[in-house]
């Protein structure tokens, strides 16, 4: 289900009801605990949380680095925890930690889906979110381009 929303406001206004509590429930717990310095946006069809280009411009593909991100997708709601994945360490401390809270786990690539808000340990969310300060996060994302051109190299 990609929006072709411009705003947060018209996203969840598109949203039925019962998904809509969903997303703002979350989305309530993702700005409470995000640093100060990323953005929220429409981005890609969904809410973005983002280093703003002003901070840091040097990106691949001239968009913001995308930190987070919330969607109500066809069959789930998916939130995007770039850094969680960014390396295999922390992922695996992310999936060890959301196990123990003996929630479903499902998750893709950089995503965690669910189906319902039982289904998300919030608490968990919410520290995964104020994790990193976007300095931290700008600095891991220049390690991981720097560490990708030495294998290609």
């Amino acid at each position: 289900m990609r929006s072709n929303a411009s705003t947060v406001e018209e996203y969840l206004a598109e949203l039925p009801e019962e998904r809509r509590k969903t997303v703002e429930t979350v989305r309530q717990v993702i700005l409470e605990n995000l640093p100060e310095g990323y953005e929220e946006v429409m981005n890609w069809g969904m809410i973005t949380y983002q280093v703003p280009l002003e901070v840091y411009p040097d990106t691949y593909n001239k968009k913001p680095l995308m930190y987070a991100a919330l969607a109500a997708q066809k069959n789930h709601t998916a939130i995007y925890l770039t850094a969680i994945y960014m390396d295999e360490e922390t992922r695996q401390q992310f999936e060890t930690a959301y196990k123990a809270t003996g929630k479903r786990y499902d998750a893709g690539k950089s995503c965690v889906r669910f189906r319902k808000l039982e289904d998300l340990p919030l608490e968990l969310i919410g520290k995964s979110i104020a994790s990193l300060s976007v300095s931290e996060f700008v600095e891991r994302v220049k390690e991981a381009r720097s560490v990708r051109k030495r294998r290609k190299s």
